[in-house]
């Protein structure tokens, strides 16, 4: 398909990609979005925790949220919202260990996790009685939706119609240097987030002692460190460049079966130069790509009387083949 045209018109101050990131996180705030919690249990006797917003509508609205957040984040809600209002139930996956209380298992969250979405996923169809599904992801949820759809291929789950991704890096490897690299990066984003994920490897080190070197886990300074002694370590891979390489969906999007859209913005500082999939999409009759000039990192801030954001009303406007 051809490149989509993207009609997205940042407001002046919101040209700044680093500004349009930071605000919607720290200041956004979404009202009138009413969720229940619902807690399943996995194969492997761990649990997901699924923030149900229902309006007894026939379709579902299935959410994925970015690294160290949760179900309860502003871009979430606010997607959910948007979607009720328009036909569809909502439910805010929360990755393990990400809803408030650390998982039973040893295993964590990754870009690569495929298998608690293909889980969620047949749990909903067997216990509940939507007529269709649509997946949207932000960030390293968008990543996960990638995976799922394009490693599934024509197997995903049937009641599965289309995907929506948000802020993707499709290529790890590049994109993981972009972000450790980089004063603003490295000072502000990567600092941040690297709090949090100490945070998730002390109460790992608790529940299984001896996994961790904590003293080390608590000066890395890059994601790199991070993931190539916590992540790769608990999930199964070599290192971290063998977790960035499996775990990237770029290399699947060929095998994409269902209508699939990718907003990158064109100033998103997370994101490499690969992990804009042109000539992919180009050649793909299921793959759309969008990048907006600006938007930054699930960032794409409008403003207006109803509050909706740019990527709510692209992803409804997908979904709904306007």
């Amino acid at each position: 398909m051809p490149l989509v045209t993207s009609t997205y018109k940042a407001p002046f101050l919101f040209r700044n990609g680093h500004w349009a990131s930071i605000y919607p996180s720290v200041f956004r705030k979404i009202h009138g979005v009413v969720t229940t919690r619902e807690r399943i249990t996995t194969p492997d006797e761990d649990f997901l925790d699924l923030d149900w917003s229902k309006k007894g509508h026939s379709k579902l609205l299935l959410v994925l949220h970015g690294l160290e957040g949760d179900a309860s984040r502003p871009y979430v809600q606010g997607m959910m919202k948007l979607f009720n209002q328009n036909g569809y139930d909502g439910v805010g996956m929360n990755f393990r260990g990400c809803s408030g209380e650390i998982n039973r298992s040893l295993r964590m969250y990754h870009n690569g996790e495929i298998e608690d979405v293909g889980f969620v996923l047949d749990y909903i169809g067997r216990n509940y009685d939507y007529k269709e599904i649509v997946l949207i992801g932000f960030s390293l949820g968008g990543n996960v939706a990638l995976n799922y759809v394009a490693r599934n291929g024509q197997n995903v789950h049937p009641l599965l119609k289309k995907a929506v991704a948000f802020s993707v890096p499709t290529d790890l490897v590049e994109s993981a240097k972009v972000l450790d690299g980089g004063w603003f990066n490295s000072n502000v984003y990567v600092r941040r987030f690297l709090k949090q994920l100490y945070e998730k490897a002390r109460l790992k080190e608790q529940q299984y002692p001896g996994t961790f070197d904590l003293k080390a886990v608590k000066n890395y300074t890059t994601f790199y460190d991070f993931d190539h002694n916590v992540t790769a370590k608990v999930s199964g891979f070599a290192g971290a460049l063998d977790y960035y390489t499996k775990a990237s969906s770029l290399p699947h999007l060929k095998s994409i079966a269902i209508p699939t859209l990718i907003v990158n913005a064109k100033n998103d500082s997370f994101l490499s130069e690969t992990s804009y999939p042109y000539q992919i999409a180009k050649q793909h009759q299921k793959l759309f790509l969008e990048v907006p000039k600006h938007g930054g990192h699930v960032g794409f801030v409008q403003f207006g009387k109803d509050g909706v954001y740019y990527s709510e009303k692209r992803a409804l406007e997908f979904v709904l083949g306007k």
